[in-house]
């Protein structure tokens, strides 16, 4: 693993990958603060790990965050390494969906990023030590019907991050900003919960949903040789790639399968 830091402070820790990184990370001796607003979720993450701390955060909430930042480095010292893996994803298609949870999407993916790289990257980039992993998403490249919300708030997050490790490339600090492709999470299970996209139903029958271990592990490996944007898997390759070489026959693909499926 590429960690050999001693705090580390994890968002999105009470459930899917946030999760797999509060164990590994834990399990190799550090104090791992979690955010999340699933305290239920944090507490199993914690069972049995006595390194592993929750604490109840909404990344939207920008004073509460840097109430938790403070509370970690006070209590075990400077944070060595960041995981922000917090988000949501309610899908529908944009003029069925409700304005609200579409505004929500955007404050907790994308400004609960702002906060979280606010709080903690300007003292990594001020000791030029430490690890800062966000996982964007390749759907803020390769967009897809149902996923409008989700999709912009995605690449606002690609966006945001990918400019960052741009302006800080001799900072000391190791960046790294994962865009993967659709894991088998929780996260998904929100989409299936709502509108059900045809593209998630194909994924799971087609046994192409990625698996969060595996996500994890090319996450670790990326970031060890100094990789700041990766696609892990070939599926998050491939769709990156046709957005950016065909990206009209892409939308062909996609709009061919979801209209066949409807008929």
């Amino acid at each position: 693993m590429a960690f050999r830091g001693k705090v580390a402070l994890i968002t999105g820790g009470g459930s899917g990958m946030g999760q797999i990184c509060a164990w590994r990370l834990a399990d190799l001796g550090a104090e791992v603060a979690l955010i999340d607003v699933n305290e239920a979720g944090m507490a199993r993450t914690a069972a049995g790990r006595s390194n592993i701390h929750p604490f109840h955060c909404d990344v939207t909430d920008l004073d509460r965050v840097k109430e938790v930042v403070s509370a970690v480095q006070d209590t075990w010292g400077p944070i060595d390494r960041v995981t922000h893996a917090a988000a949501i994803m309610p899908t529908s298609p944009i003029l069925d969906d409700d304005p609200a949870r579409m505004k929500q999407v955007m404050r907790i993916n994308y400004e609960g990023t702002v906060n979280i790289v606010m709080s903690t990257v300007p003292d990594m980039v001020e000791r030029r030590s430490g690890d800062f992993i966000c996982f964007g998403s390749v759907a803020g490249h390769a967009l897809a019907p149902h996923f409008g919300a989700y999709c912009a708030s995605k690449s606002a997050v690609n966006s945001l991050v990918e400019v960052m490790i741009m302006e800080n490339q001799d900072s000391g600090v190791r960046f790294h900003l994962t865009c993967p492709p659709m894991v088998n999470t929780p996260l998904i299970r929100q989409a299936q919960e709502t509108s059900n996209p045809r593209s998630v139903q194909q994924g799971f029958d087609r046994n192409i949903v990625a698996d969060p271990n595996k996500i994890v592990d090319l996450v670790e490996k990326a970031l060890e040789k100094g990789v700041t944007i990766g696609y892990p898997s070939p599926m998050a390759k491939g769709l990156y790639g046709m957005r950016r070489l065909a990206p009209k026959f892409l939308w062909k693909v996609i709009l061919r399968s979801e209209n066949s499926a409807q008929a």
